[in-house]
């Protein structure tokens, strides 16, 4: 690592011993460290200043553009920027046909976006388990729990690691349904060579501010059908006919048709002026976050918890969240009190996730129970997000590694 001071991390890990803050002791850090802080350079200031000298701000040239050049990146046939993943993901169920009485199957460890959807379209999301070590979906249930009302499976690419896409594109043949990969975790990841969002029939991605590639807000749909990829267009703006933004544009107006009860889920150019360098950065990104990883598992081992294993072979992890799994019988307190105490230190961390099978709307919907999903619920109370963003110095990394270590040590039974 460049100018990484590996010494630095062992010396963090001996002095870690030291009372935490949360028991009145001085805290890690004099400042929080946010987490997830998205790392914005000049480039992105000047395109921004420039897009709001231009006039237009709204969809137009630049989100063409980053559009584009995202498609060249990921080698898709079609992608198509929007406002969220969550738009990118309802607008590829509205766009290959599902509707009030379908079933869609996905995972619960995922964000309560990827299910909402599903029922924005009148269908029914069908939760399975996730797998123990991988935190992805698991194939055996999404085999188990496909009924004649099945039209789709939606699959998430967890923290960056890719699913096993050939064994579920074959049982999806097999069965005739549709294949939705949410991508939000997974912009760099790799499957058998194949961009993550290119190997089922739609992929959607997230450019949230803590996304690996950040637009604050914003989203792309990625596909290889012309057909869904009209359908996208279509629906993502209002239902108006294509190329509805250039209606104000230098050749005058331009009547504009509905052909669809369509949605508002276009992405500005204000967003794309962002990710258009941030796109640029985003192979070079990938190899910090690599380093920030490879210490975070050297640092951390012998503490009470479990790090990420390695990628599958014939695969890229994005490299977008390093969950620690807290070992909670070799600790006296709960996750919540170690996530809590990791914020006495001023270190900022995450929980990736509360399942969906968990939140109340869910819970109380359908009825769901934790002994339903055993491997996401025993991760679920174990779970704690260390920050990877490559906005981090060196010197934050060696306080994070202080943060954790002070904390379990202390903690530990």
């Amino acid at each position: 690592m460049d100018g990484f001071n590996g010494g630095a991390v062992v010396t963090a890990r001996r002095e870690a011993s030291t009372l935490p803050a949360i028991a009145g002791g001085a805290p890690v850090r004099e400042s929080f460290l946010v987490y997830g802080r998205p790392q914005i350079e000049q480039a992105e200031i000047d395109e921004v200043v420039e897009t709001m000298r231009s006039g237009w701000i709204g969809a137009g040239p630049r989100t063409v553009r980053f559009a584009e050049a995202f498609g060249r990146y990921t080698g898709a046939s079609h992608a198509l920027a929007v406002s969220s993943c969550t738009a990118a993901l309802h607008l590829a169920l509205v766009a290959v046909g599902i509707g009030p009485g379908d079933e869609v199957i996905t995972t619960s460890m995922t964000f309560c976006a990827t299910v909402n959807v599903i029922l924005h379209c009148g269908a029914t999301p069908v939760l399975v388990d996730c797998d123990p070590r991988t935190m992805n979906i698991d194939l055996e249930q999404v085999r188990a729990r496909i009924t004649s009302r099945t039209r789709a499976v939606i699959v998430v690419h967890f923290a960056g690691r890719a699913c096993a896409m050939g064994p579920l594109l074959e049982l999806a043949a097999a069965h005739g349904l549709r294949v939705i990969e949410d991508c939000a975790h997974a912009i760099e990841t790799l499957y058998e060579g194949r961009h993550a969002g290119t190997l089922g029939d739609v992929g959607a991605f997230s450019f949230y501010a803590t996304k690996n590639l950040c637009t604050g807000e914003g989203g792309m749909v990625l596909t290889a059908d012309a057909d869904i990829a009209e359908r996208v267009r279509c629906f993502a703006m209002s239902g108006m006919s294509r190329d509805a933004w250039k209606r104000y544009g230098s050749q005058g107006f331009r009547h504009y048709a509905v052909e669809a009860p369509g949605f508002k889920y276009n992405m500005t150019d204000l967003q794309a002026a962002f990710g258009i360098h941030q796109l640029a950065r985003v192979e070079r990104n990938w190899e910090r976050r690599r380093e920030l990883w490879h210490v975070y598992d050297g640092a951390l081992r012998g503490l009470p918890c479990f790090t990420p294993p390695p990628a599958e072979p014939n695969t890229r992890h994005a490299l977008h969240m390093y969950n620690l799994l807290l070992d909670l019988d070799r600790l006296r307190v709960s996750r919540d009190d170690i996530l809590d105490a990791m914020t006495a230190e001023n270190v900022g961390v995450g929980v990736h996730y509360l399942p969906v099978h968990q939140q109340p709307y869910y819970r109380e919907t359908f009825g769901y129970r934790d002994e339903q999903f055993p491997h996401a619920s025993w991760i679920a109370a174990r779970t704690l997000s260390l920050p990877l963003a490559t906005s981090m110095s060196d010197d934050d990394q060696v306080s994070v590694v202080a943060a954790i270590s002070r904390v379990l040590e202390y903690y530990a039974r």
